[in-house]
C-alpha cells in the first residue's frame, strides 16, 4: 500500500497495540453491515492500528508490530462517510475503505478487543472532523469580511459636526452669589462670654452676679488667733500630787 502524502506536517492522533482486520461479505442488502456474518474467531490479520492527520485528511494505517511495515491504509475525507463506517449490531467493529494508491480499493472489517479502544477510535475521528468543520467556517466568515465594502467614517475636507448637550443651564454673570451659611449661624461669641450687640439693636439687661471678693473681709477688724508654742497645751492635774507627776501636755490618770 502507498504511503500517506509527505506534504505537511504528520500528527499522531491515536494508536491502539492490538487490532483485528476480517474479510467480510458482499453487502447483500442496504440495510448495513453485520459483525456476526464474519468469522469473528479466525481473523485474517492482526496488528497495530494508527491514525494520523496531514492537514484535513486522516489515514488509518494498520503496521505491523514488530517491524512497522505497512499492511494497509484507509483515506478518510470525512466522517461518518463512505470510508469508515460502523456495523448495525455491534460497537466494536467497523468496515473500513483501505486504498492502495493507484485507484483500487476494498472493503474490510475492522475489530477491536476492549470496547474502550473502539470509543478511542471513533472519539479521534469525530474530534478531527468537527475541527475541520470549525476552520471552514471561520475561513468563510474572513472571506465574507473581506469581500464586504469598507465603511469611509473619516471626516471630508472642511466637514465639522455639532454636538448639542441638553439640560444644561446657563450662569447668569448679573446674579450675586449668596454667601453660603447667611443667617444660619448666631453671631461669635467674644471672650469673657459677653455678647455683642450690633448697633441700633435694644439690649437686654443683664442679671448681674455677685462678687464673691466683696462678701470676704481680707481686713483686720478681728484679729486672727495666735497659734500657740504647744500643739496639746498645758494641761495640770485635779489633784496634788508631785511636780514630777505633772507633765506638759500630758494628764496623768
Amino acid at each position: 500500500m502507498a504511503l500517506a502524502d509527505d506534504s505537511g506536517y504528520e500528527s499522531v492522533l491515536c494508536v491502539k497495540p492490538e487490532v483485528h482486520v476480517y474479510k467480510i461479505p458482499p453487502r447483500a442488502t442496504n440495510r448495513g453491515y453485520r459483525a456476526a456474518d464474519w468469522k469473528l474467531d479466525e481473523p485474517a490479520w492482526t496488528g497495530r492500528m494508527k491514525i494520523t492527520s496531514i492537514g484535513k485528511r486522516v489515514y488509518i494505517k494498520l503496521e505491523d508490530k514488530n517491524s512497522g511495515e505497512l499492511f494497509a491504509q484507509a483515506p478518510v475525507e470525512q466522517y461518518p462517510g463512505c470510508a469508515v463506517e460502523a456495523v448495525t449490531d455491534s460497537s466494536r467493529y467497523f468496515v473500513v475503505r483501505i486504498e492502495d494508491g493507484s485507484g483500487r480499493h476494498a472493503f474490510i472489517g475492522l475489530g477491536f478487543s476492549d470496547r474502550g479502544d473502539s470509543f478511542d477510535f471513533n472519539v479521534a475521528l469525530q474530534d478531527h472532523f468537527k475541527w475541520v468543520k470549525q476552520e471552514g467556517e471561520l475561513a468563510k466568515q474572513e472571506a465574507s469580511q473581506n469581500q464586504a465594502p469598507k465603511l469611509d467614517l473619516g471626516f471630508k475636507d472642511g466637514q465639522t459636526i455639532k454636538i448639542n448637550i441638553g439640560n444644561i443651564k446657563k450662569k447668569d454673570p448679573g446674579a450675586k452669589s449668596r454667601p453660603a451659611g447667611s443667617g444660619l449661624l448666631p453671631p461669635p461669641m467674644p471672650k469673657g462670654g459677653a455678647l455683642i450687640t450690633p448697633p441700633g439693636s435694644q439690649q437686654t439687661p443683664q442679671s448681674t452676679q455677685p462678687n464673691t471678693a466683696a462678701l470676704l473681709d481680707f481686713g483686720g477688724s478681728v484679729p486672727a488667733a495666735q497659734p500657740t508654742g504647744d500643739l496639746w497645751g498645758d494641761f495640770t492635774a485635779a489633784g496634788p500630787s508631785s511636780s514630777q507627776d505633772t507633765a506638759k501636755g500630758w494628764v496623768q490618770f
